[in-house]
């Protein structure tokens, strides 16, 4: 087990999505790429509002 197959497992290990049939991971794993992107997006939105407030 390479390095990539030992993150992907201690995932599905640790939310429990090896217990989930193939189409409930699929759905957890597309609403947590989701959650993600909307994380990353505000906050580089909010960065850049920060920066040209404040530091520019």
């Amino acid at each position: 087990m390479n390095w990539v197959q030992r993150k992907i497992y201690l995932y599905n290990v640790t939310f429990g999505l090896y217990m989930l049939d193939w189409w409930e991971r699929y759905l957890f794993n597309t609403l947590v790429i989701v959650l993600m992107w909307f994380i990353f997006y505000n906050s580089s939105r909010y960065v850049t509002e920060f920066y040209k407030r404040h530091l520019s």
